[in-house]
């Protein structure tokens, strides 16, 4: 009896491992890890919604450069005019007219004070910025799509593990039934491959859960449910050789210091377009008008021409003026340091992903011996089993620790992968161009040159 149980034993074991080893083969109509980004980049709201930030921030260039364009205005009036006049002796008169006229009037700013020059430079900045931030949340929503498929691929391969072990285990407490029943093992070993199955599958249900949890984030970060997932091996050439590399390249290129650099050259131009105020502003004006019945005069008309300049300084506003460019002074100063905090920020991520990288190759190879170890372990244990120098609590106890170790390396792959791409995305690298994938047609750049030199229109270039 002892020998037919370690043989179905050891064939559940088998059945377990291969199932295991099948999870790592590449399958002809799976869903690769570049499909899924691909989708995400494309559909994802978070990526989408600052794209429109993006276009919003790009009307922010016309919209300073109207400065530079002269305003022109329609005016026009009409009304009764009623005069009654009266002489002694001679009587009195009563004229009555629609005084009326119509025309157009022109102005444009000649100097003030260097304001919209640096208006339009400083949303030139928030532009820049705008797509700086875009690269970081295309980013971070392709870090969290990676990383949610590849907890997919893990819950999925740890639930497969736990119901082989379920099975196993339901296998061992049939065993048991039967040994105890022709007086091989007592009670006690029945009750111990009882509680050993009640655990295993309370484990089962909580690791269909956190399936699900994974199931959702994909979704979240993908916009489809995940089908048959392929695996994914840790990105390699793509990463920098070495921690001091990593950091140095972030500081230089990770979007979001990028955009916080843009984000100091719009505060020092917003500096600039305060203390403009306190300069002349130098303006002409011209007008064209027809006017009728003018002076309660009925029947007379006239065209009417004229070109004025002025000039307009700033005297003294209560001190508004003065108050403003110094508070943009001190936005200046927060913005600096804005940039110095982002810095620190990407540079400590920088470090934990590199060093959860370098930490998941180690865990790895001593995942992978423990897994041997313990494989080796469970098959003593059996055989001393069969002759009464162990117990069935030793074998569970062995079985467990296969498994465990089996979960770990599981556990630690993911994590390998995982962090080779939030490498990538630490020092400001993680694109669809760098991981080589096509298909990515975004390009910030065509809206902006739609709309920078628009003078009119209410519709957006896509017809909203």
């Amino acid at each position: 009896m002892s020998g037919s149980f370690n043989k179905r034993l050891v064939g559940a074991i088998a059945a377990g491992a291969l199932a295991a080893a099948l999870a790592a083969a590449p399958s002809a109509d799976a869903e690769t890890l570049s499909g899924a980004l691909l989708r995400a980049y494309r559909n994802n709201p978070d990526i989408n919604q600052q794209r429109a930030a993006v276009r919003a921030a790009d009307e922010g260039v016309p919209k300073a450069s109207a400065g530079y364009r002269p305003t022109i205005a329609g005016v026009g009036s009409v009304g009764v005019q009623n005069e009654e006049a009266g002489v002694q002796g001679v009587g009195s008169t009563n004229t009555s007219s629609v005084p009326r006229s119509f025309g157009v009037t022109a102005t444009e700013t000649l100097f003030n004070g260097g304001r919209t020059g640096n208006s339009v430079r400083a949303a030139e900045s928030g532009v820049f910025g705008a797509r700086e931030t875009l690269r970081n949340t295309v980013q971070n929503t392709l870090l969290n799509a990676v990383t949610f498929y590849m907890n997919v691929l893990r819950d999925t391969a740890i639930l497969d593990l736990d119901k082989k072990n379920v099975a196993v285990l339901a296998e061992q407490l049939r065993q048991t039934k039967d040994r105890f029943a022709v007086g091989e093992v007592t009670n006690t070993d029945v009750a111990q491959a009882q509680a050993s199955l009640a655990g295993a599958q309370a484990i089962v249900y909580s690791a269909q859960a956190n399936l699900a949890n994974s199931v959702a984030g994909f979704r979240q970060y993908v916009g489809e449910q995940p089908t048959r997932l392929a695996p994914v091996k840790p990105l390699a050439g793509a990463l920098p050789k070495s921690l001091a590399s990593a950091v140095a390249v972030s500081q230089a290129e990770h979007p979001a210091i990028v955009a916080a650099r843009h984000g100091v050259d719009a505060a020092a131009l917003a500096v600039k377009v305060a203390e403009g105020a306190l300069y002349p502003t130098v303006q002409v004006a011209g007008s064209v008008q027809q006017a009728w019945d003018q002076q309660n005069k009925p029947g007379t008309s006239a065209t009417i021409g004229s070109i004025v300049g002025s000039i307009s300084v700033p005297l003294w506003d209560g001190g508004a003026t003065y108050a403003g460019a110094r508070q943009a002074k001190e936005q200046l100063g927060q913005q600096e340091m804005a940039v110095d905090s982002v810095r620190a920020q990407v540079r400590a991520a920088v470090v934990s992903s590199w060093g959860q990288f370098e930490a998941s190759a180690a865990a790895i190879r001593s995942d992978r011996a423990q897994v041997d170890a313990a494989s080796r372990a469970l098959a003593g244990v059996r055989e001393e089993a069969k002759v009464g120098q162990r117990t069935t609590l030793d074998v569970l106890n062995a079985q467990q620790t296969l498994l465990n170790a089996r979960v770990q390396l599981v556990g630690a792959e993911r994590d390998r992968v995982v962090a080779s791409y939030a490498v990538l995305a630490s020092v400001g690298r993680l694109s669809l161009g760098t991981l080589g994938i096509r298909g990515a047609n975004y390009d910030p750049t065509v809206h902006y040159n739609q709309v920078k030199d628009k003078w009119f229109g209410l519709r957006t270039p896509d017809g909203r």
